[in-house]
């Protein structure tokens, strides 16, 4: 009996190591996807490096390829925080020992929108693949074309991942590509021809949205399998809202309470009527939106405001309620702890009305930080702080200061929980553990707090 045993066991072991080998071959043949010796079609020109240049700008390159810890632009160095653990940017300047300098177009062109490396093997999806795969040959030629002749190269070599094994295999992306990854051969040619309506703006927007300003890989929510749970508008989850790294990532489908121009406001100066940019969207503004086109950014909002929004968790003014709450907050009379530190702490600039000033203080009567499901964000920035980007549009850099050493997580708690419960806010009340969880992980480099100067980025 135990013969038999031993021998059924061995049976199974040796069926799990062929399918296993089996996988693994297969991998290969998934990794060979596109042709790897394409060359460019189109003539280099300063034009073309340009072109380049300014779509690098959107799908804004430089956040993820340049350390935060003073490093060159594109260089790589960055981690990025995964389930799995930390994945490290890589080296995408054209130097030739430790770049992206010997790599030919078909290389390029794999890595962009396949997710296979110059080496053959399958990328890990923090690099948005999914999205660039949408990318037309022309715009993934320009990008070629600039980062081979317009960026600096930089000698500095990779720094290896820090995943445990077996989670640090690669060859099983090779199936999520297959099952996730949209081919570039169906998308590819998305550019203002395939969209879902006839209006050429909103394809436009639609095209820079899902493709190179890959914004769903932080405002779509994502299956277990770390997929994008959808890459478009024919799903009803594509940009609901997400969270990313403890930091709750709104819904932007429709945006109710802001009006087209207020979307191209936010996008192109950190800044609107209403609310100013904070956490990783920074980064976005000052690296990659304030740089776009008045055009690009209108197509951009026209797209957004295209989708079909979330009635059911949008945000509804209530006049009463938020007339009680300043009325009672002018009084100053049998105020709660947290109307109390309002009062004291943040109504030089927010307000009794809790509507800010238009362009200067934002508003938290109706803001999507406050009414958040997860409150992190905004005991972030009550400890923190958080000031605006200096872009083109908007030069003057406005900081809110962090309240981290004058309140305690108790008194932080108190004030949250009245933001998202006072005027006609309504989401749930802070606790002081949560607070604790926050303040315990503020780090000396506030998110969103890398800028790159112009002549940094070239």
């Amino acid at each position: 009996m135990k013969s038999r045993s031993r021998s059924l066991l061995l049976i199974v072991l040796i069926a799990g190591v062929v399918i296993a080998l089996l996988a693994w071959a297969i991998s290969f043949v998934l990794n060979r996807s596109g042709d790897a010796s394409a060359q460019l079609t189109q003539q280099v020109t300063p034009e073309l490096v340009r072109k380049g240049e300014y779509l690098a700008r959107v799908g804004d390159c430089v956040a993820c390829h340049t350390s935060h810890e003073g490093g060159k632009a594109f260089a790589g160095g960055l981690g990025i925080e995964s389930p799995i653990g930390t994945i490290y940017s890589t080296n995408i300047t054209p130097d030739q020992a430790t770049g992206i300098g010997r790599w030919t177009y078909g290389e390029f062109e794999r890595a962009m929108r396949r997710g296979i490396g110059h080496d053959g093997s399958a990328l890990y999806p923090a690099m948005p693949y999914p999205s660039y795969a949408k990318t037309t040959d022309a715009d993934l030629q320009a990008l070629y074309a600039y980062f081979m002749k317009g960026v600096a190269p930089v000698e500095q070599k990779n720094k290896a991942n820090d995943i445990p094994w077996p989670l640090s295999i690669r060859w099983p992306l090779a199936y999520w590509r297959s099952l996730f990854s949209p081919a570039p051969q169906a998308s590819a040619g998305a550019d203002a021809q395939t969209a879902t309506t006839d209006d050429a703006r909103i394809a436009r927007g639609a095209y820079l949205v899902q493709g190179l300003g890959h914004c769903g890989s932080c405002h779509t929510p994502r299956a277990l399998t770390m997929q994008e749970k959808g890459l478009d508008e024919q799903s009803s989850t594509y940009l609901a809202g997400a969270e990313l790294n403890e930091w709750a990532v709104p819904a932007i489908r429709g945006i109710e309470h802001w009006s087209q121009e207020d979307l191209v406001e936010y996008l192109g100066s950190g800044r609107n009527r209403m609310a100013s940019v904070a956490g990783e969207m920074k980064d976005v503004v000052a690296n990659s939106t304030s740089h776009m086109t008045d055009e690009d950014l209108q197509a951009m909002a026209a797209y957004l405001k295209s989708l079909e929004a979330d009635t059911e968790r949008a945000y509804r003014h209530q006049p009463e309620r938020s007339t009680a709450t300043s009325d009672k907050l002018t009084a100053a009379k049998d105020l709660t702890l947290g109307e109390r530190l309002y009062v004291d702490n943040c109504n030089a600039c927010h307000f009794v009305s809790g509507g800010g000033a238009s362009h200067v203080f934002p508003r938290l009567d109706g803001a999507s930080v406050v009414n958040a499901d997860n409150p992190s964000a905004l005991i972030h920035v009550i400890l923190a702080g958080a000031q605006t980007p200096s872009t083109e549009r908007s030069p003057s850099i406005l900081p809110m200061p962090g309240f981290a050493k004058r309140l305690d997580d108790s008194e932080v708690a108190e004030l949250a929980s009245f933001l998202r419960q006072g005027w006609s806010n309504g989401a749930s009340a802070v606790d002081a553990e949560q607070v604790r969880k926050v303040r315990s992980l503020l780090s000396h480099d506030p998110v969103g707090e890398r800028t790159l100067e112009a002549s940094e980025a070239q």
